[in-house]
């Protein structure tokens, strides 16, 4: 068997953790009660797949079994937003399956050069404390957490074609044609 050809390679990917929303109050001078003005987090980062034609095999992923994406940042004062997650994008030839190793459901099929496909989304990120604010809570001590992560073990499958096939009766000489033509 060459195993320098891997065309089935079962995978673990976690996305990141979406960032808590802020919970803080402006403060500026000459400005004693400003109000509310908490920052919402930032988002998980995706597990991406994307389509390359320079790759024809899944040996590259053979040994890189655990794939892990950022983790979206905090938000802050003034309305600041937290930084999104680092996505990570995981490069597979065309042809590609992705399965889910539990369920077996199917996830996406990349067939074409550059094509992407999310195979597991961050978490969002939380409110900030300016969201919650209303006509009789205009002070809100609070905020949302972010959306947790999510795992999901992946079976990345390839599809071969063949571009030649041989026809013909038993006995008329496939196999030699093939072992001359080439280095079968």
């Amino acid at each position: 068997m060459n195993e320098n050809f891997i065309d089935y390679v079962k995978i673990y990917c976690r996305s990141g953790n979406g960032g808590k929303g802020s919970t803080h109050f402006h403060r500026e001078k000459f400005v004693p009660k400003g109000g509310p003005d908490g920052g919402d987090g930032g988002r998980g980062g995706h597990i991406i797949l994307r389509g390359s034609k320079d790759y024809w095999t899944l040996l590259h992923l053979k040994y890189q079994r655990h794939i892990f994406a950022g983790h979206g940042g905090d938000g802050s004062s003034s309305r600041s937003f937290g930084k999104d997650g680092e996505d990570k994008t995981i490069v597979v030839p065309c042809g590609t399956i992705a399965r889910d190793a539990v369920s077996g459901e199917f996830l996406c099929d990349i067939t074409e050069d550059g094509q992407e496909a999310v195979l597991v989304r961050g978490g969002r990120g939380g409110l900030g404390n300016w969201h919650f604010r209303t006509a009789t809570n205009q002070t809100p001590r609070y905020a949302q957490p972010g959306e947790p992560l999510t795992e999901k073990e992946v079976i990345l499958e390839l599809k071969v074609l063949a571009d030649v096939g041989l026809v013909g009766f038993p006995n008329a000489g496939k196999s030699t044609l093939l072992s001359v033509v080439s280095a079968a």
